[in-house]
């Protein structure tokens, strides 16, 4: 390999991502692919990002014009070229309309099920981004660093791994339950060199594993947060793949995701009935009342009001909050959920909301305006999630003053602190956290945030050291260029 060990200030990423936010999204990756590459060009890097030609990120990437075509294994491809909406990042979208042209979600069909044809598709992407990456598409660039994402992006490492001239690798672990698993069928029809079919490499459990081409070959591996990566190490978190992770503990880090803080500021949020700030948290009152009349509930200023977004699957623990119910009605509180997922716990909340319409109040699906304006009007964020990499409504909500209640998992563990007699003399209470993933720990918790809710002067001394946090894309942007940078020294 003779790649320039970054000697030069200004470094070549090449950002591979599967979804984009605001061209496409369906979690976290989105906003970490939208952000990041971003606040890396702030800082003088020459970012580009390449995603899939959906038609809904097509449709929303403004001026595109065709750059190549590219015949590989697996299809031709077309590269369109334009820039990203707002920030001006250079974009690539990799266009073969029978694999990616298709509505709604980039990997589920209209019934919820993955697409039949999800390896083939990601594999051709994959194809076409070793192919920029190894400037053989006619672009005359060339990325030192290419930043690989999730199971989608899982091939890149292990097809340029022996190649010569390559860029350096970075693979980032979101979420290590989403492995793109396939049978070994699969990997034959993707006519993928033979050597990679070995538990050193692609296979895992006589499956072929997307995500173990990251693991097995990136040069670094990074998880989404620092308690995640270490988490993941072990085999309550590791998928299966811990022993792997273990392995190569040396090439892992944690860093945790970053935050939109012009898009999440309750100064300047335009989704707010008013906007406010640290020294104007009276005005915050005025958003919760505004939530109450649009959600239906009683405009209550005691009752302290429980927010709570995402999906309602088993990692976040929504059993955990339908099982404490019949308790938490009991106590001084209300409850706005916004979010889909098992149909069993749709249909359950919606019971509650017949039973309950006083203090229960529930949105099906997503509402980005209203994911604002909960944010900006409950008083405390409901977390109880079973593992969290990383998660950025805590985030979000202590942007927003709203203290968050959280399980001491993943990122939430590194980014709110309990708020305890000892943290509370110290200075560095910012929320209220549980450990175990029972019912009563969590009602244990809230109990101790409705309690101190009564005590107006120390909650507002909370909301105002949460609203100071720093979660900024700048940080963490340092770190990884810093992780760019040591990787380029040492072994390239």
């Amino acid at each position: 390999m003779s790649i320039n060990p970054g000697a030069t200030e200004t470094l070549k990423i090449l950002f591979a991502s599967s979804e984009i936010y605001p061209l496409i999204k369906t979690g976290g990756l989105a906003d970490v692919a939208g952000s990041l590459p971003t606040a890396l060009r702030s800082m003088g890097d020459d970012v580009r990002l390449i995603m899939p030609a959906y038609g809904d990120a097509v449709a929303k990437a403004g001026k595109l014009k065709l750059v190549a075509k590219l015949g590989l294994i697996g299809g031709s491809v077309t590269l369109l070229q334009g820039c990203m909406p707002d920030t001006g990042v250079p974009l690539w979208l990799v266009d073969t309309p029978t694999f990616f042209d298709r509505p709604g979600n980039p990997y589920l069909n209209a019934d919820g099920k993955p697409w039949a044809d999800n390896a083939e598709r990601f594999a051709l992407f994959a194809r076409a981004v070793l192919t920029v990456a190894q400037n053989r598409s006619g672009l005359n660039w060339k990325p030192e660093i290419i930043h690989c994402n999730d199971w989608q992006t899982g091939l890149i490492p292990a097809l340029l791994y022996r190649q010569s001239k390559r860029p350096a690798t970075v693979f980032t672990i979101h979420n290590l339950a989403y492995q793109g698993l396939f049978p070994y069928e699969t990997f034959i029809s993707l006519h993928l060199p033979a050597s990679l079919w070995s538990y050193e490499a692609l296979e895992f459990h006589r499956q072929l594993a997307f995500i173990k081409g990251g693991l097995a070959f990136a040069d670094q591996i990074s998880a989404v947060s620092p308690n995640y990566a270490n988490e993941i190490q072990t085999a309550e978190y590791g998928n299966g793949l811990d022993g792997l992770l273990k392995y190569r503990r040396n090439d892992l880090t944690g860093i945790i995701n970053g935050i939109d803080t012009e898009t999440w500021n309750p100064a300047t949020d335009p989704n707010l009935s008013q906007p406010y700030d640290a020294n104007s948290l009276q005005d915050k009152a005025l958003n919760k009342t505004a939530l109450q009349r649009l959600m239906q509930l009683p405009q209550d200023s005691q009752a302290m009001l429980i927010g709570s977004i995402g999906r309602l699957v088993h990692q976040k623990g929504i059993d955990l909050l339908l099982q404490a119910l019949p308790r938490l009605i009991e106590m001084p509180v209300q409850l706005v959920i916004l979010g889909s997922g098992d149909p069993h716990y749709e249909d359950a909340l919606r019971e509650w909301l017949i039973k309950h319409p006083q203090q229960i109040s529930v949105k099906a699906g997503y509402d980005e305006a209203l994911a604002h304006q909960i944010e900006a009007a409950a008083d405390v964020f409901l977390m109880p999630s079973r593992f969290e990499p990383c998660g950025l409504n805590q985030m979000y909500s202590l942007r927003y003053g709203t203290l968050p209640v959280v399980r001491m998992t993943g990122g939430l563990a590194d980014t709110v602190i309990d708020t305890t007699p000892e943290s509370l003399s110290a200075g560095t209470a910012t929320g209220f956290c549980f450990h175990e993933t029972e019912s009563q720990s969590m009602l244990s918790a809230l109990s101790r945030a409705i309690e101190l809710y009564q005590d107006k002067d120390t909650w507002r001394i909370l909301q105002q050291r949460g609203m100071g946090q720093d979660f900024s894309w700048k940080q963490s942007a340092q770190q990884y260029r810093e992780l760019y940078q040591g990787l380029l020294r040492k072994y390239f």
